[in-house]
């Protein structure tokens, strides 16, 4: 078994959706060039080139691809000499021993994003001998890293998509770079998260304006390839139009139901769906088609080649991470998130590496009667005894009276909470949260679990003592309702469209629209990348320049900074309303 996991594999080719309100495979159709299928075709491509390079991201089944390639190519009647750049890593022990510095010891979820780059992972004697038949009809260098072998060749890149790399962890599939044997589940990710994502699309990002070929290898023997030049022009034209991210779904603990009711594509045989990627850059990937063919690259790539186009005033900041993303979660009929908080800006640097903080808003899509928001401190909080509760409740594994010490708000639709670093906070039952936030998405300090298991019946671990060097304590009583419940402001309106400021909190560097109109309404980007989502309605139609684009209620997209202007129509008969959120100029 592949993969580990209850969603569907992206299929081949575009089907139609049986909920039209929700596309889960959303595409964007290539202008020149063909995306074709299969290792059949990839052959004939390789057929008149003397050496082939396979480079790839961890994770791609690299002996489908040299069986199916072999078998191939023998029928064509090519003497083909394939060498395994696998055989020229450093020992295994070396490798750990390099790596283990970003890893964090025993914390069972965090490391240090790393500073290696894929060189230090292969040793130069062996690169250095590495040497091609000159009997061959065809010499083949294949495997993660292949490129490092400095010798000349035909580029093609084998991608995964995040998810599937992580179905593939899940089944016990694939192990880490460098590594025979895959580990636990939950330090496998943080390996990949850490070390071997970074090191990786470090690499990604040096080979893309050189790839000859880029491949999906996704789907077992039914790879999705196209010429790397069509690549590069559908990144450049995307980075002028509009972009949808392909979303995908996770179940939880705490997971509800209102996804599976209104994604009626996604698979319904699961308990409940707590998570939607909605557009978190680094797990999402980016679909292209053309003739109904399928084909995911991941989203770092456009940013790696168009991430000024993208971000316009707050490139320079932020380079090629997207900054902003947009997820869902699911309480309805479900549970409590952990009881959290968010790291300050200057420890997430220092402890885990990352350049910005997970500041976070709590957008309500849409909830039921009496649902609610935990949110900051009561008046009289005592940090003491707060924490001295806190090792009690965890120890015991008594229930831990919340409310004496937090926050319990009313949540209504279209309200939106303000969780800047430091500021503890969860959504209760019964509410379908649209969190617009910061990108890095791992960095929860967990206080309290609500005494619950995990979907494999393991305790969930908790971490009181970094949620306490992180805790704002004066985010308590009357200051929650003053500076954390975001106060509507209408600033502009026409004759049936209204701008409506929901103002962000100073620590966040994104701020957040409201567009509400009957027929249309026109914005401008002013050099900023915007993400929508239409949050009421049934659909609108995008026009930029003379791309026409239609998206459906819970749908999120983005605007690249390098548009200037563009209209959204109201398809619907109701009044639509669209979430729009982009960087603050003075954060740039």
């Amino acid at each position: 078994m592949k993969r580990k996991t209850s969603q569907y594999l992206l299929p081949d080719k575009k089907n139609n959706p049986i909920d039209s309100d929700y596309d889960l495979y959303p595409s964007h159709l290539i202008n020149r060039g063909k995306i074709e299928i299969g290792y059949e075709n990839l052959a004939d491509k390789l057929v008149n080139e003397k050496v082939v390079i396979l480079d790839g991201y961890i994770g791609v089944d690299w002996y489908e691809v040299k069986h199916r390639l072999n078998e191939i190519l023998k029928d064509r009647g090519l003497k083909t000499s394939f060498y395994n750049i696998a055989t020229c890593l450093k020992k295994e022990n070396d490798i750990a021993n390099i790596t283990a510095p970003f890893l964090g010891g025993d914390d069972p979820i965090f490391g240090h994003k790393t500073h290696l780059e894929l060189q230090a992972y292969f040793d130069e004697s062996k690169l250095s001998n590495v040497a091609l038949d000159p009997n061959a009809d065809l010499n083949i260098i294949y495997g993660t890293g292949a490129s490092q072998s400095k010798i000349a060749g035909y580029l093609v890149y084998f991608d995964l998509p995040k998810n599937e790399l992580q179905f593939r962890m899940r089944a016990n599939a694939i192990a880490n770079l460098g590594f025979t044997f895959p580990k636990n589940h939950k330090q496998m990710y943080k390996h990949f998260y850490f070390i071997d994502w970074v090191v990786l699309n470090s690499e990604k990002k040096r080979l893309l304006p050189n790839i000859d070929i880029i491949v999906d290898q996704q789907r077992p023997n039914k790879p999705t390839w196209m010429d790397g030049s069509v690549l590069r022009k559908a990144l450049r034209d995307m980075s002028h139009t509009c972009f949808r991210v392909r979303p995908w779904f996770e179940p939880g603990v705490w997971g509800g139901q209102w996804m599976k009711k209104h994604f009626k594509d996604l698979n319904q045989d699961v308990p409940n769906y707590a998570w939607s990627f909605e557009m978190i850059v680094p797990e999402n990937g980016l679909v292209f088609e053309s003739d109904g063919i399928l084909l995911e690259v991941s989203f770092d790539m456009l940013m790696f080649q168009e991430y000024e186009n993208i971000l316009g005033k707050a490139a320079n900041r932020f380079k090629y991470e997207f900054p902003i993303r947009f997820d869902f979660l699911d309480t309805f009929d479900g549970g409590n998130l952990s009881l959290q908080c968010h790291p300050k800006p200057d420890y997430i640097k220092q402890k885990f590496g990352e350049n910005f903080t997970q500041d976070e808003t709590y957008y309500i899509l849409d909830t039921k009667p009496n649902a609610h928001v935990y949110l900051g401190f009561q008046e009289d909080i005592d940090p003491t005894k707060f924490k001295t509760a806190l090792e009690c409740s965890f120890k015991t594994k008594e229930i831990l009276d919340v409310e004496k010490y937090v926050q319990k708000l009313p949540a209504k639709k279209h309200d939106l909470f303000l969780i800047p670093h430091g500021t503890i906070h969860c959504s209760g039952i019964d509410n379908l949260v649209l969190e617009i936030s910061a990108t890095p998405y791992i960095f929860t300090f967990k206080m309290y679990d609500w005494q619950r298991l995990d979907l494999d019946g393991n305790p969930r671990p908790l971490n009181i003592d970094r949620a306490y060097e992180n805790l704002n304590f004066n985010r308590k009583g009357n200051v929650v309702q003053d500076t954390l419940i975001s106060k509507p402001k209408m600033e502009v309106s026409g004759k049936d469209w209204k701008k409506i400021h929901l103002p962000t909190h100073p620590d966040h560097f994104y701020d957040i629209y409201r567009y509400e109109f009957k027929t249309q309404v026109s914005i401008k980007t002013l050099g900023q990348c915007h993400v929508l989502m239409l949050v009421e309605g049934t659909e609108v139609e995008l026009q930029v320049n003379k791309t026409h684009k239609s998206f459906h209620y819970a749908e999120t997209f983005a605007i690249p900074a390098a548009v200037k202007t563009y209209t959204i129509i109201n398809k619907g008969s109701e009044k639509a309303k669209v979430i729009v959120s982009f960087v603050k100029d003075r954060a740039c």
